[in-house]
């Protein structure tokens, strides 16, 4: 038996924030990142409308990209405190992912985070809170997955949390608080949910019901993603809403090894972390090579549907390896780690171990092709270097 599970309500288009004053209940905490939505007023709108539906509302703001175990843990202390039964998180996924752990250890305060690491693991929720995202960003799409992602710092490694249990109740994809995207961000976040839909697709877990989804948003990342670049209002509403589909599928259907390569190695290398929809899109190239030496049907499906021709299945997975590429350079996105600007000597020194924890991630065993943790060693290298997967 399976299982396809999606938020109860998704409220979209422009002006769709306005449904929180519709929401009942007593107080509600707005767990949200860094400046950007008080900057841009969303913050303000967001609280005025939970005190429209006459709650209490508190905050708990400056949740870090990348959120740590030590945030989550502070905000479900302070959950804890404020007792609430709404959870609100506004931004990018980094608080919505913070909120959906937080809320598990407001709930279960017994609960470790080493209880939560193996997928679909998870203590029943809704016993106090319900919860509403409201993603700020077009890609990560965590307003409507049961995933979150949280750093272990002390270890370097990101670990993808799963359990259908944090799928939040409501989704409020409002195009208006995407509009405020930054240009590099739109690309990251553009083909993080490239990536995803992908990986949904060739997923050994698809479906009748995340095919289409997949697809969808497939075809609408390859028409508007460029357009969104480039400041398209319109574009960057459809954008969001690619971004929604993608979630739906791959929270579903699963990911692959693209995105088990990003949680090892987003945080592991000193320096800047290498951000996580530019991982994806650095990786996803080499990894199509990869699996599509063992099947490459799906990944033909998927460039035909996206308007790519060939005269057998390994020319439509090239054509379709180089649309990516062309977009990873319309979009001023590195090739290669060593382009990125990972020291050779650190890659080398720590290339064993992330192969072997990227073998061990959640994400790894939906993967369409297996993979050993030598063959995904040299997936690291061709990654690296910018040589073919020919293996």
């Amino acid at each position: 038996m399976k299982r396809f599970t999606l938020p109860r309500d998704i409220y979209y288009g422009e002006g769709a924030l306005g449904v929180l004053k519709t929401l009942q209940g007593k107080r509600a905490i707005v767990v949200v990142g860094g400046g950007a939505m008080r900057r841009t007023g969303f913050l303000d709108k967001t609280l005025d409308y939970l005190k429209e539906a006459g709650m209490e509302t508190e905050l708990f703001e400056n949740v870090e990209p990348d959120p740590s175990v030590e945030t989550v843990m502070r905000g479900a202390e302070a959950m804890r405190k404020f007792r609430p039964d709404w959870i609100v998180a506004i931004g990018g996924g980094s608080p919505i992912d913070a909120a959906k752990a937080m809320w598990v250890f407001y709930e279960h305060p017994e609960t470790s985070f080493e209880d939560i690491i193996q997928p679909f693991s998870f203590p029943e929720l809704r016993q106090k809170a319900k919860f509403a995202a409201i993603p700020s960003t077009s890609g990560t799409a965590t307003e409507v997955t049961a995933f979150s992602v949280i750093t272990n710092y002390s270890k370097g490694i990101k670990y993808p949390l799963a359990d259908f249990q944090i799928t939040p109740d409501i989704a409020i994809v409002d195009p208006e608080i995407a509009a405020t995207m930054p240009k590099t961000l739109t690309a990251y976040t553009g083909m993080d949910a490239l990536t995803h839909a992908i990986e949904a697709y060739v997923s050994r877990m698809n479906s009748p019901f995340t095919d289409p989804l997949a697809i969808k948003a497939i075809q609408m990342v390859f028409e508007y993603l460029p357009d969104s670049y480039n400041g398209d209002k319109n574009a960057r509403a459809q954008m969001h809403y690619a971004q929604c589909l993608a979630g739906m599928a791959f929270s579903n259907a699963l990911l692959g090894i693209v995105h088990s390569l990003a949680h090892k190695t987003g945080a592991i290398f000193e320096g800047d972390h290498i951000v996580h929809g530019c991982a994806n899109a650095i990786y996803l190239p080499y990894v199509i090579q990869y699996n599509a030496k063992g099947d490459a049907s799906r990944y033909a499906d998927i460039a035909r549907a996206s308007g790519i021709e060939g005269s057998d299945d390994a020319a439509l997975v090239a054509g379709l390896i180089k649309k990516i590429d062309d977009f990873n350079v319309k979009l001023s996105i590195p090739k290669t780690l060593k382009e990125w600007g990972v020291p050779e000597d650190e890659f080398k020194a720590k290339l064993t171990s992330i192969a072997k924890e990227a073998v061990g991630d959640a994400c790894t065993g939906a993967n369409p092709r297996r993979v050993t943790p030598a063959e995904m060693e040299n997936i690291l290298k061709a990654i690296y270097y910018g040589t073919a997967v020919d293996f």
